[in-house]
C-alpha cells in the first residue's frame, strides 16, 4: 500500500512537471512579461536625479578610481603598462525588478551585478587601456518586453545618461587618443544610438579602434551603415564593428528574430530577411568556426557569481547561418541564468574572455601602427 502511494506521488509530479513544461512552452512571452514589465507609469524622477559624470562616484570604472572592478585579472595576465587607448565600456541591464522603469544610482542590487559585469566584461579590455565605464539609470528588463510609450522613455533615459557620460569621457581624454567602445546588450543598444547620434561622419569615428556590440542582434544590410564603420572582415582590422549572440544547440533564437523581424533597422530599412552580423570571437571573421583548442580562456563563474576561474580550451565557436553564434552543447560551468532557446546572453563575453583580449590587442596594434 505504501509503495502503491509513493507510485502515485511520482505520477502527480511528473504530471505536474510535464504541464509546467507545457504551459511554459505555450504561454512563455505572458508569462516573462508578467514576471518582469513593470506595473506602474514611467515617472523620469522616480530614479533619481541625473548623473553628475564630472564628479567620480558617477563612474563604474575610470582611471582614478580606488576600486575599479574592470582592473580585475586572473592569474597570469597583466594591465596595460602604458595604456595607448582609452575604452567606453557601457554595462548591460542590472535592474530586473518591477518596481519601476529605471533603476536608481544607489540600488544596492543593481551596484551589485554592475561590479560583477565590470570584472567579467569590462576588464577584458584593461591590457590595451584605461577603463570608463558609467553608472547609469538603467531601464528595466521589462522594457524590453513592452513595446508601450513607457518602455521607449525608459530606454530614452537611460540613453541620455550613456549620451552625456561619453561627452564626460571624450572632454576628459587627450583629443587624440584612439577609443574602443564596447557594450552588452543594453549597453549595446544605447552604443549603437551613440553611434549613429553622437559619432558617424564626425573626426571621433576615426579614432575607433573597434566597436564591441555584442549581445544585441545587428543587421549588416539595416543598421551597419547608420553606424558610420564597416562590420570587421578580418582578424586585426581596425576602425571596424563586431557583435555576436551566443547559442548553445540546439538553439531556438525565436525571440531575438522576433524583435528582429518586426523593428525597423537604425537606416529606416526593415531587418526582416537580412542577415545578422556574426564576428566568430575566436576567429576574429565573420563566418567562421573555431574549436575548443581556439579558446584562449572562458570565465567559468563560481556558484555565487561572484567570481571566476579561467579556463582554455573549452568551448567552440561557430557562426551560424542565422546569424547567431553557436557554442555546441551546453557547456560545464556556466548552469545559472540561461535564457530560453539555449541563449548563453549572460556569458557572450565570458564565454571567450581571453580571445576578446587579444583580439583588442592585435586591433589596437593596427590602428597604433598608422
Amino acid at each position: 500500500m505504501l509503495a502503491r502511494r509513493f507510485l502515485y506521488i511520482i505520477a502527480g509530479l511528473i504530471v505536474l512537471t510535464l504541464a509546467a513544461g507545457i504551459g511554459w512552452s505555450l504561454f512563455q512571452d505572458q508569462l516573462l512579461r508578467f514576471a518582469f514589465v513593470p506595473g506602474v507609469r514611467f515617472d523620469a524622477g522616480a530614479a533619481g536625479p541625473e548623473p553628475d559624470y564630472t564628479r567620480p562616484g558617477s563612474w563604474l570604472a575610470r582611471p582614478d578610481l580606488p576600486d575599479d572592478p574592470s582592473r580585475w585579472l586572473p592569474q597570469g595576465h597583466a594591465p596595460a603598462s602604458k595604456p595607448e587607448v582609452a575604452v567606453f565600456y557601457v554595462s548591460p541591464t542590472t535592474y530586473y525588478g518591477k518596481a519601476g522603469w529605471n533603476v536608481a544610482l544607489d540600488d544596492a542590487d543593481s551596484r551589485k551585478w554592475l561590479n560583477v559585469f565590470g570584472w567579467s566584461e569590462a576588464s577584458a579590455f584593461n591590457g590595451v587601456g584605461a577603463i570608463w565605464a558609467p553608472r547609469y539609470r538603467s531601464a528595466a528588463l521589462g522594457a524590453f518586453m513592452s513595446t508601450g510609450p513607457d518602455s521607449t522613455k525608459a530606454l530614452d533615459l537611460a540613453y541620455g545618461d550613456v549620451a552625456r557620460a561619453f561627452d564626460a569621457f571624450l572632454a576628459q581624454i587627450p583629443a587624440s587618443r584612439p577609443i574602443i567602445i564596447a557594450g552588452h546588450s543594453q549597453g549595446t543598444v544605447h552604443l549603437m544610438r551613440l553611434l549613429k547620434e553622437r559619432v558617424a561622419g564626425t573626426p571621433v569615428a576615426q579614432r575607433i579602434v573597434a566597436g564591441y556590440l555584442v549581445g544585441w542582434p545587428i543587421s549588416i544590410v539595416a543598421d551597419i551603415p547608420a553606424l558610420g564603420l564597416p562590420a570587421c572582415s578580418a582578424p586585426g582590422q581596425a576602425n571596424c564593428l563586431l557583435s555576436w549572440q551566443s547559442f548553445a544547440e540546439p538553439a531556438d533564437p525565436k525571440a531575438i528574430l522576433e524583435t528582429y523581424n518586426t523593428k525597423p533597422g537604425l537606416t529606416g530599412a526593415a531587418r526582416k530577411g537580412t542577415a545578422m552580423l556574426c564576428i566568430n570571437p575566436l576567429t576574429g571573421a565573420p563566418a567562421t568556426s573555431a574549436l575548443p583548442a581556439a579558446n584562449l580562456g572562458s570565465l567559468v563563474p563560481s556558484a555565487d557569481f561572484m567570481s571566476a576561474e579561467l579556463k582554455a580550451g573549452a568551448i567552440a565557436a561557430r557562426c551560424d547561418p542565422s546569424g547567431v553564434l553557436l557554442i555546441g552543447g551546453p557547456p560545464k560551468g556556466f548552469n545559472g541564468y540561461v535564457m530560453p532557446g539555449n541563449n548563453y546572453h549572460v556569458f557572450d563575453y565570458a564565454l571567450f574572455w581571453a580571445n576578446i583580449r587579444a583580439d583588442a590587442a592585435a586591433r589596437s596594434a593596427t590602428f597604433l601602427k598608422r
